[in-house]
């Protein structure tokens, strides 16, 4: 591929354009409004899980139940239908490390086995419109923390299924599933003992202003996951984590109308689309996004295993350093085989600007199921490393790059995890 080069200014710190993106959510997503509470609670310092369901239970629809003093110590919690929750700054809201409350009924969480799939989440809503979790305050998945009954921790198990190659059985910490018009605003959320944030088939999912922490020695820790899931806004949020920063799937449903926009990632796998694209995921702009630390930076992925549609997927005004990948487009991700043929059509990559060195990774299945990528305004720095094979590429790159720091995407008070 010709590489046509030519001279570029470029200031010692690069900052994202934040013109505003053609977004692909079709609704008109504004940042979101707390609600009134309809009762306030203080931490009795001891196991709090049945005082704040019982306010949640009654709670009016429209309203939340606000924790409005001390640390807060829960088992699982079910948001109803409607009803929000409301965590104030200051106060920190922290799950029971014990498996046995988070069984599913086989006596399987906390354990490792073929499937994964032993515990409920800490906090989940199901079927629910109209719901969120709300307020400057902290959730705490404490998968850092030694299991009750056990002598080891979440994240412990997780490395010790992996060297096995089989699954823990870790609950994510915000699960939302089948559900309408869903909200999560400003919360703070760290040490998931696996997935932080997901929504499962879940029509009109804003999360707007959240902060992700947890180090990157944590497996399967990903950030906010949209799966199968429609009309998606997700805005100035700060992500560090052990896996993808954001993923977006469609294993169970199509993944469509999904907007990304003036995010930061501090350290982890990524903006991914994938590896489960079995329903097809389209119609998605990732804008104004910066990455410093990631293992990849954007991140577009498949195999024959998990294989579908991927199309209508724009790039742009997006800042990556010290990525190892700073881009990734694989369509045989691991080498995993089946009979579910991945197809990367219309992705597009715009005022892109990478400004250290990495490998990057373009990579169709054959000669007939190419990948299909327009670049436009992409610029690297001299003597990037390219592996291109099985790929149509309308346009090109530029060796260029000087810049040494990509900024916050216009979020300046985030700060990096350490």
């Amino acid at each position: 591929m010709q590489r046509h080069l030519f001279s570029f200014l470029a200031a010692s710190t690069v900052l994202v354009l934040l013109h505003v993106a053609t977004a692909r959510d079709l609704r008109n997503v504004v940042e979101p409004k707390t609600p009134q509470t309809c009762t306030s609670l203080k931490a009795s310092g001891e196991d709090d899980t049945k005082a704040i369901q019982k306010a949640l239970d009654p709670c009016t629809k429209g309203k939340a139940v606000a924790l409005s003093s001390g640390v807060f110590h829960s088992g699982p919690l079910t948001i109803p239908s409607g009803v929000s929750l409301l965590v104030e700054e200051g106060v920190t809201l922290r799950a029971l490390t014990d498996p046995t409350l988070y069984d599913t009924g086989a006596k399987t969480c906390g354990t490792i086995d073929e499937y994964g799939v032993g515990c409920k989440a800490f906090i989940t809503m199901h079927g629910a419109k109209g719901s969120g979790i709300y307020g400057k305050g902290t959730i705490d998945g404490r998968g850092s923390s030694i299991m009750t009954g056990k002598n080891i921790t979440w994240w412990h198990l997780a490395s010790n299924a992996a060297a096995v190659h089989k699954f823990q059985n870790n609950p994510r910490l915000i699960q939302i599933n089948n559900s309408v018009d869903i909200t999560v605003h400003q919360i703070t959320l760290i040490n998931s003992p696996m997935y932080h944030l997901v929504a499962s088939e879940t029509h009109g999912f804003t999360v707007w202003g959240i902060t992700i922490l947890t180090r990157p020695s944590a497996l399967n820790s990903d950030g906010i996951d949209p799966i199968g899931s429609q009309n998606v806004t997700i805005a100035h949020c700060n992500i560090s984590t052990g896996d993808d920063n954001i993923a977006i799937k469609a294993l169970t449903a199509p993944a469509k109308h999904i907007s990304v926009l003036n995010n930061h990632f501090n350290r982890g796998d990524g903006m991914a689309i994938g590896s489960e694209t079995n329903y097809g995921v389209s119609d998605v702009t990732v804008s104004g996004l910066t990455i410093n630390g990631t293992h990849v930076g954007v991140y577009v992925k498949s195999n024959t295993m998990r294989g579908g549609l991927v199309a209508n997927i724009s790039f742009e005004n997006v800042c990556i350093s010290n990525a190892r990948q700073p881009i990734s487009l694989d369509m045989d991700y691991y080498h995993h085989h089946g009979n579910r043929t991945p197809e990367f059509r219309n992705i597009t990559l715009s005022n892109i600007r990478v400004l250290t060195n990495g490998t990057f990774i373009i990579h169709g299945m054959n000669k007939s199921n190419t990948i299909e990528v327009a670049f436009n305004d992409v610029h690297v720095t001299k003597g990037a490393y390219w592996s291109v094979r099985n790929a149509k590429i309308k346009g090109s790159w530029v060796e260029d790059e000087t810049g040494h720091s990509c900024g916050y995407a216009g979020n300046e008070n985030l700060l990096p995890y350490s």
